[in-house]
């Protein structure tokens, strides 16, 4: 009866022994291109207060901030508020778009002076050159 339960727990311990342990898996195409997507567009964008970014990581959490270090294998954002810094490795990231991707102050001045342009044609400009003279209420 000794042997019998020796061998059984042999058994177990030896079975347990060879399905408990996982082995770890190599990177997929995917996953391997998308890392190296994260890390071009990372490369691109630089380091420093002017690199600012907006990146998704794989469980859809989205982080602000501006690159402060790049490395081979993850690279540090940093919080532009709170100065908090946090490591995010290249291999969690889904999208990296650059901040702040709204209408320049630049193409807001070159809109308000179109628009100035064609209210000062549309008054005064035209009636002048329709009936010679700007006292007509409907132009030409």
């Amino acid at each position: 009866m000794l042997k019998k339960s020796i061998a059984i727990m042999f058994s177990l311990i030896l079975l347990l022994t060879a399905t408990g342990f996982q082995s770890t898996h190599a990177q997929t195409g995917a996953e391997a291109q998308r890392a190296e997507k994260a890390r071009a567009s990372i490369a691109k964008r630089g380091t420093g207060k002017d690199a600012r970014v907006e990146v998704t990581l794989l469980n859809k959490t989205k982080l602000k901030g501006y690159i402060g270090d790049a490395g081979n294998d993850s690279f540090t954002l940093i919080d532009r508020k709170t100065g908090a810094s946090q490591t995010v490795a290249y291999t969690d990231v889904s999208q990296v778009k650059k901040s702040g991707g709204g209408i320049s102050t630049k193409t807001w001045i070159i809109i308000g002076a179109t628009v100035a342009a064609v209210v000062i044609v549309g008054i005064i400009v035209k009636p002048a050159f329709c009936d010679g003279g700007a006292q007509t209420r409907f132009p030409c």
